[in-house]
């Protein structure tokens, strides 16, 4: 039992049983998981079609990357602002909307079922750290391989399935382990946005932990919490790393 002004008291595993009987720990687990298992699969696939995109040289193509990847430095505050400025009642996706007919004063962040989708689609427009991992894999594939595809009459599909996506998977794999834990520890989304709201629909499980710690000043119940969520990403990583033989090609 610790709430930062007084000295810590040892309690045994108590902060850890509390858990069991804490519905908003369990919603928190819930809304993470959701947010994770949703938003990390979409970003990592806009992010390697604009890598793919981006392939070709061109004069402005050093502008676009760096356009792209602009989003994606930190979890920006300023970023979070503005995206809850363009999903307020009276913000651009609604004035959109108006200009092509469809009037509305849709509280996009006061629905449930609104809120947690516009913090996923705030994680995949910010696909830029990824998109340039992609972009670089993408350069390292020998062009030898597509010519040699093309001289067996393979089209672009089948060039792409048999050649770009399984020389490409040790790079999704590491992508795919760096964004799911990114996933699992979003904070700023959540925090700056919604706070968590309506109805806890939007908590994210470090907004919680945050919230025990540092605003009700459970910050011994907070660090159990903590510990959790160590163990989470810690399982969540040994079972990624597990499956990798499967699907992994490792030349040689």
């Amino acid at each position: 039992k610790y709430d930062i002004l007084s000295p810590p008291v040892f309690t045994g595993l108590d902060n850890f049983v509390k858990m069991f009987h804490d519905e908003t720990f369990f919603k928190s687990i819930g809304v993470t998981f959701y947010f994770a298992l949703v938003s990390v699969p979409l970003r990592l696939v806009f992010a390697l079609l604009v890598a793919m995109l981006l392939l070709k040289n061109s004069k402005m193509s050093g502008f676009y990357r760096a356009a792209y990847y602009l989003p994606s430095i930190g979890g920006s505050v300023a970023v979070s602002i503005l995206w809850k400025r363009m999903f307020a009642t009276d913000g651009v996706l609604n004035r959109l909307l108006g200009v092509i007919g469809i009037e509305t004063n849709f509280a996009w962040l006061g629905d449930t079922r609104t809120a947690i989708w516009v913090l996923i689609l705030l994680a995949v427009w910010q696909f830029g750290s990824s998109m340039l991992i992609f972009l670089s894999a993408l350069k390292q594939i020998s062009r030898e391989l597509y010519e040699a595809a093309e001289v067996d009459g393979a089209n672009g599909i089948q060039k792409f399935f048999r050649i770009t996506l399984p020389l490409l998977t040790p790079t999704i794999f590491f992508n795919l382990v760096m964004q799911m834990i990114n996933g699992f520890l979003a904070f700023t989304q959540s925090y700056i946005i919604t706070q968590g709201k309506p109805m806890n629909s939007t908590l994210f499980y470090t907004v919680y932990m945050y919230q025990q710690s540092f605003e009700f000043y459970n910050t011994g119940y907070g660090a159990a919490l903590a510990w959790v969520m160590l163990a989470i990403i810690g399982t969540i990583t040994l079972i990624l790393f597990a499956t990798k033989k499967f699907w992994v090609y490792e030349e040689g």
